[in-house]
This record gives C-alpha cells, sequence and structure tokens, in this order.
C-alpha cells in the first residue's frame, strides 16, 4: 500500500498509509491529523490547504479553476499550494509529502 507523510507545523514527520482512491483530507482524519477540511471535501473552503513538497508536486494532476480559487483564500500560500481534498492518492503518488501550514482561514465560521 502507498504510503505518505505529514509534516506538522513544528517539523513533527508522521508516514502513514495512504490507500488508493482516499483524499489526502481522508487519509488525515483516518490517522489523526490536524487538518480541517471544514466543508468536507467539497470545494468550498480552504481549511485543508496544504504544502506538497517540491520534489512531489510535477507528479499532482494539474488543479481544477475552482480549487485555484479556493486556494486564493488559504493563509500562508506558496507555489506548491493545494487542497488536500483534491489530491487523491494513487500508487503513482507513494511515497508523497505534505506540510501542513502554521495556520488556517476558515470562512465558513458563523460570525
Amino acid at each position: 500500500m502507498p504510503k505518505m507523510t505529514f509534516i506538522s507545523p513544528d517539523g513533527k514527520r508522521t508516514e502513514v498509509e495512504a490507500p488508493v482512491g482516499l483524499s489526502v483530507l481522508e487519509i488525515a482524519h483516518r490517522n489523526n491529523i490536524d487538518l480541517e477540511g471544514a466543508c468536507e471535501g467539497s470545494l468550498a473552503c480552504s481549511t485543508c490547504h496544504v504544502i506538497v513538497d517540491p520534489e512531489d508536486f510535477d507528479r499532482l494532476s494539474e488543479p481544477k479553476e475552482e480549487e485555484e480559487d479556493m486556494l486564493d483564500l488559504a493563509f500562508g500560500l506558496t507555489h506548491t499550494s493545494r487542497l488536500g481534498c483534491q489530491i487523491i492518492m494513487t500508487e503513482e503518488l507513494d511515497g508523497l509529502t505534505v506540510t501542513l501550514p502554521a495556520a488556517t482561514r476558515n470562512m465558513m465560521v458563523d460570525k
């Protein structure tokens, strides 16, 4: 089974099994990784923003326009930022490494 690594904002690395067909968000939740996902993967927020390791970024499919629009709202955006709900694990992504940003911006919270 493919594996992937999450790096927390404090630098702690957690390697987990990453079942093919699950999103990075779903994999995080299955492994108690603190990745919010307020909209539950419906592309309505940016709280599952992750920073993909530059060496892995080119292995990902191109983001859809809707994902790019949501990424514009993400805190700490980088050139390798993606939404965890939109990265679907494949065998080819075995070894994927993503870093969790230091903060998220949840626009879905009632004020």
